[in-house]
């Protein structure tokens, strides 16, 4: 088997992609894998309260965001004691964390070894290109793909549009979807178990002000049976266009007057943009059931929050996949949301509610509420979604993608050299070659 090396941001960074790859890196074969990261004082991005336990398979010398090379990767391989062969490079790449193209096209050409990467930002129902890519996005694959061995994306939508715009490159492209959490503990729990834990953390050991403790409390926000609650979770991100969740709580507090509404934002601002962000979050709120809780939730309550909310709600700007919606998936809990792009891909092959219009998207929450069972089979699509695609599954998917990359072995000898599971994770797919 291949052992697996990956490059991008990783714990304790605090960004998606970090914990992404922190996700993939719990499940793999030990001795099989390691990180090659940025240097943490260089990155300039905040960092968790994480304690890494793992320096033995982690590298923390990639040279920072603007000058990042060959060598730093070439340092990096050395110091994991990485094989010259029977390994894999595996890049995730967003724009953000390699912004200079040229450069990080002139590192791939310069490294001899196989390489993989994983794209987590492209479009396919763009306007900018016919095959639905977004412009930059089509001249940045025309530039790298003659560089790499294979590339994955998140949806079949993103699949298609690649290897429509280039056909040549088909055999290199794969879809690999975005791993699913798993907390079996949090599942288990019904709603009224959930919000008693999360007001028990609200109210006693996060960073909420004492007023906002007090509004909690009186308002009986998690202890009123009655309440529908509407919430979302995550950095207070413009992007994720959070004002959303209060005006569909407003829409929909109207069509079903019987019930009581209330609508719950949890999360924190990561720089000066985000702080500002919340302040106009802040100032809109016009309503008792209109809540926004500026606090961070750690990593065992996060599930708990979502898995708290009757519903949660996922309308952001940009849709290429979601590490939100993966969480929630894993807690048992149910997403309504936009249909577009990954996310809306991922939305429907979970079993969520979605839709392109807002106003309809309301219509449909207005259906799950007033039939709370349909709840249950929500719930029991995401679970089949979850297994699925869970953490250990994609894992397996890339250990297998990497040895036939390492060792170009067809795809049928690889199969009986993995064994019983392996068929059928890869049978999951209609073709090995073009759609795993």
């Amino acid at each position: 088997m291949a052992s697996i090396y990956f490059v991008g941001p990783y714990s304790p960074i605090m960004c998606g992609i970090a914990t992404y790859t922190n996700s993939l890196t719990k499940e793999c074969s030990d001795q099989k894998w390691g990180v090659i990261t940025f240097n943490l004082e260089k990155y300039g991005a905040p960092l968790t309260d994480d304690i890494v336990s793992d320096y033995d398979h982690v590298w923390y010398g990639i040279s920072g965001r603007e000058k990042f090379s060959s060598l730093d990767i070439q340092n990096g391989l050395y110091k994991l004691r990485a094989k010259k062969t029977d390994s894999v490079l595996w890049i995730q790449h967003e724009t953000g964390i390699w912004p200079n193209l040229d450069r990080f096209t002139t590192m791939l050409s310069d490294l001899n070894i196989p390489k993989v990467l994983t794209f987590h930002t492209l479009h396919f129902q763009s306007h900018e290109t016919p095959c639905g890519l977004r412009r930059s996005q089509y001249l940045m694959l025309k530039k790298l793909l003659p560089h790499v061995d294979a590339i994955t994306v998140f949806s079949y939508g993103v699949y298609l549009a690649v290897i429509s715009a280039f056909p040549q490159y088909c055999s290199k492209v794969h879809i690999m979807k975005h791993g699913v959490h798993s907390y079996p503990k949090t599942k288990r729990l019904n709603r009224k178990e959930a919000r008693v834990k999360l007001c028990d953390f609200l109210l006693n050991e996060s960073e909420l002000d004492q007023n906002t403790k007090e509004v909690l409390m009186r308002n009986r926000i998690f202890t009123d049976p009655d309440a529908v609650l509407l919430g979302q979770t995550g950095f207070l991100c413009h992007h994720k266009n959070s004002e959303a969740l209060y005006s569909v709580r407003d829409n929909l507090q109207k069509l079903v007057p019987d019930h009581r509404i209330v609508a719950i934002r949890i999360g924190t601002a990561r720089d000066k943009y985000q702080k500002t962000y919340a302040k106009q979050l802040k100032s809109g709120l016009n309503s008792p059931d209109t809540i926004l809780l500026e606090t961070w939730l750690p990593a065992n309550m996060l599930p708990m929050a979502q898995r708290a909310f009757d519903l949660n709600f996922y309308w952001p700007e940009e849709c290429t996949q979601s590490g939100v919606m993966s969480h929630v998936l894993g807690s048992g809990a149910v997403i309504a949301g936009r249909d577009l792009e990954g996310v809306g891909e991922m939305l429907k092959d979970a079993g969520q509610i979605a839709d392109t219009n807002i106003d309809s998207l309301t219509l449909k929450i207005r259906e799950f509420v007033l039939n709370p069972e349909s709840g249950k089979k929500l719930e029991k699509k995401a679970q089949v979604y979850a297994n699925q695609y869970s953490w250990s599954n994609q894992v397996q998917r890339h250990y297998a993608l990497s040895q036939e990359v390492s060792h170009k072995v067809p795809a049928l000898e690889l199969l009986s050299r993995f064994g019983e599971r392996s068929l059928e994770l890869m049978n999951e797919v209609p073709t090995y070659a073009s759609m795993w």
